[in-house]
């Protein structure tokens, strides 16, 4: 019997998932290798199932036969349900009942990027289990090969197109609506879902393409919804919905063209929510507008600010029983009749439904919201051996000078005009800042304590130019 090493290019293996550079640091071999040593995590759990999913990019086909021969190479039955968005993955765990989910995909990143995303039973992997994986491959602590085990294939998209449906409760109004699931691999479920939703229905940029021609699939960033804002201004549409390249981040334009941010698009789900879970924590991480927390208060719910991180929020939400979580980079948790995974297409349908009950626009109800001025997120280079060392000195510095600080993530200093936020990123070596106040002059003067925090941790100011933006 062969004896079973490996080694993982130092930067692939993350805080959340596993992630590299096609032909650089990410080879067909890394799959197999993952194949096999999660596969073991599950075997000595007990497990016998396991489900995988890829994502359309040219990489994932050579990806995903190799994971499915590691996780086989562990006695295994791999259930294969094929080219979908990652959300229809984590379906698949739940309605199969498998021990395990892996997903190739590269998320949001450039085409040349893949990478895999992992849940162990119902739980999301992450942290130090995804450090063990590479601690396991290094020393060959795998299940050894007793019976090899089986895979087959199995279709999950027209039982997840049934079950989101089933929560579609916006009744028969007719919106009209444009969909852009950005050439990646949410296009299929979003034809689906838009042919039967009631109304007007325009997909763009709707066929699978590894090489996402028209933009990159990040709806974060503004500059990629540009299509969507023309195209909802053509159709006169009530609304315009994105998703990034795998489909568990969304992206929500209004009747005006006006992005919705992430703790916008929340704020109108939290109250929805709340109306049938009174007095529920609602979760968002720290880079939230304070505006958020407090129409979450005064919904009648409780708001509890939480760390960056999709696996993070939701391991605090099934800590809680929060029903309802979300971040500013556009993943969206329901845990009110769905599992608490982030998941797109369904977020979308949920907020179309609400949508359909106002008798207002959406942009009449973000435009009724408190308006504050803030500062997008922020990245500057940071050495990784002193991204976390320069929050630490921040905080003891403002702890030494009175200063209000929240610790959740970072430190995020609360002032008379607003709040700064500086975190370290768990996956790269940068620092995230933000700022947001009530005025121009206060936004000034919080970006002034925020590089008066940096210089005195030797570091330069980030570049402020054309970073305020009305919220």
């Amino acid at each position: 019997m062969s004896v079973f090493n490996h080694q993982f290019h130092g930067t692939v293996l993350r805080e959340y998932d596993i992630r590299g550079i096609i032909g650089q640091t990410l080879q067909p071999e890394d799959a197999f290798a993952i194949g096999r040593c999660f596969g073991s995590i599950v075997a000595r759990g007990g497990g016998t199932k396991v489900a995988v999913g890829y994502d359309g990019r040219l990489s994932s086909p050579d990806l995903e036969p190799q994971l499915v021969a590691g996780l086989r190479a562990c006695g295994l039955e791999v259930l294969r349900v094929g080219l979908v968005a990652t959300p229809m993955l984590y379906y698949a765990g739940y309605k199969l009942e498998a021990d395990g989910a892996v997903m190739v995909t590269g998320s949001h990143n450039p085409p040349d990027y893949n990478g895999f995303k992992m849940m162990l039973g119902k739980k999301p992997f992450f942290g130090t289990q995804i450090q063990e994986i590479g601690r396991m491959a290094a020393e060959g602590d795998v299940v050894p090969v007793s019976t090899e085990g089986s895979d087959r294939q199995v279709d999950v998209a027209e039982d997840y197109a049934a079950r989101v449906m089933q929560d579609y409760d916006g009744g028969d109004r007719k919106l009209k609506v444009v969909w852009d699931p950005g050439n990646g691999s949410g296009c299929d479920i979003t034809k689906v879902l838009a042919g039967r939703l009631p109304g007007e229905h325009t997909v763009i940029n709707g066929d699978v393409d590894g090489t996402f021609p028209n933009h990159h699939p990040d709806p974060t960033v503004a500059k990629n919804l540009e299509q969507l804002i023309t195209e909802v201004a053509r159709t006169g549409a009530d609304l315009g919905i994105a998703f990034d390249g795998d489909a568990d981040r969304i992206g929500i334009v209004d009747n005006e063209g006006h992005v919705l941010f992430g703790d916008q698009l929340l704020v109108i789900l939290a109250r929805d929510v709340l109306k049938s879970h009174p007095g529920a924590t609602i979760i968002a991480d720290v880079k939230a507008s304070q505006v958020l927390f407090d129409e979450i208060t005064k919904a009648g719910g409780t708001p509890l600010m939480w760390k960056t991180g999709h696996s993070l929020i939701k391991s605090k939400m099934a800590e809680t029983g929060s029903p309802l979580a979300g971040e500013m980079s556009g993943h969206i948790f329901f845990a009110d009749k769905w599992y608490g995974f982030d998941d797109a297409p369904y977020s979308a349908v949920r907020l179309l439904g609400i949508v359909a009950r106002m008798n207002e626009t959406v942009s009449q109800v973000r435009a009724a919201l408190p308006q504050v001025i803030n500062t997008p997120e922020l990245r500057f280079d940071c050495a990784e051996d002193r991204k976390f060392a320069v929050v630490t000195e921040v905080k003891d510095r403002l702890a030494a000078s009175g200063a209000k600080v929240q610790a959740v993530d970072g430190v995020r200093v609360l002032t008379e005009d607003g709040w700064w936020l500086l975190r370290a990123s768990n996956t790269q070596a940068v620092l995230v800042a933000r700022c947001e106040a009530s005025s121009e002059a206060g936004l000034e003067r919080l970006k002034a304590q925020l590089v008066e925090q940096l210089l005195a941790s030797g570091l330069a100011a980030p570049d402020f130019s054309g970073a305020n933006a009305g919220h």
